[in-house]
């Protein structure tokens, strides 16, 4: 089932397209909170992303340049703005279709079908889950970078493994085999030192976007990723 999230803060419209959606057997999810778009956005993960241009706080074309930054779902523009430069402006924004108010719901559900099966169709690459998040640290799986407070940093690919191996447990002892395991491959010679320099230039990616002391070393059994950073 595709999940697909509304944003719209006309409330009966909201409230009519989201029961359309489900009607055709779409999940929906609403935004609760218009100041914190791109967060809902990756905690509720959807498949397609349904967006008015007048918003509170940012209009449409803000949130979807800060929701490219981190995903490459389609996005439909669903306005009462009709004119040619609105439309230019939501494509040159990072938008995949537009479709005017007052709109028929069945050209919605045709345009949101099309979408689909053009993104997650058969030859299609199914990336939408491109971003991690714990307490405002994000990781962008598919560049190896981490985001923070708007400041970002780009890894390895050894660092960005750990990081992502103690982030899943976060707050939790993560034993050296574990990690050594991670890191392991037919190619490289991985041990104890090389578990340490990674994990030493772990904490200094983490400093340059200002998460400080976040790994701690337990002596004799591994690390932990302490979730202090957001405090």
């Amino acid at each position: 089932m595709y999940k697909i999230m509304v944003i719209e803060d006309d409330k009966k419209l909201q409230e009519l397209i989201k029961n359309h959606l489900e009607k055709y057997g779409y999940e929906t999810c609403i935004v609760e909170d218009f100041s914190q778009i791109k967060k809902e956005f990756i905690n509720h993960s959807p498949h397609l992303v349904l967006m008015d241009i007048n918003l509170p706080y940012y209009d449409g074309f803000y949130w979807c340049r800060d929701i490219r930054t981190v995903s490459k779902v389609p996005i439909i523009f669903i306005s009462a703005r009709g004119s040619d430069m609105d439309q230019v402006m939501a494509i040159e924004n990072g938008g995949d279709d537009y479709i005017t108010k007052p709109f028929s719901y069945d050209l919605l559900i045709v345009k949101i079908k099309g979408v689909i099966r053009r993104v997650y169709g058969e030859y299609s690459e199914n990336n939408h889950n491109e971003v991690y998040e714990v307490d405002g640290l994000y990781m962008h799986v598919h560049q190896n970078i981490i985001e923070y407070s708007g400041r970002k940093t780009e890894l390895s690919s050894k660092e960005f493994l750990l990081l992502y191996s103690l982030l899943k447990s976060v707050n939790q002892i993560v034993s050296r085999e574990e990690l050594l395991e991670i890191l392991w491959n037919d190619i490289d010679f991985v041990d104890d030192n090389t578990l340490s320099v990674n994990i030493t230039r772990l904490r200094k990616r983490l400093e340059e976007i200002g998460i400080d002391d976040a790994i701690e070393t337990k002596r004799g059994q591994g690390y932990k990723m302490v979730s202090n950073w957001s405090r």
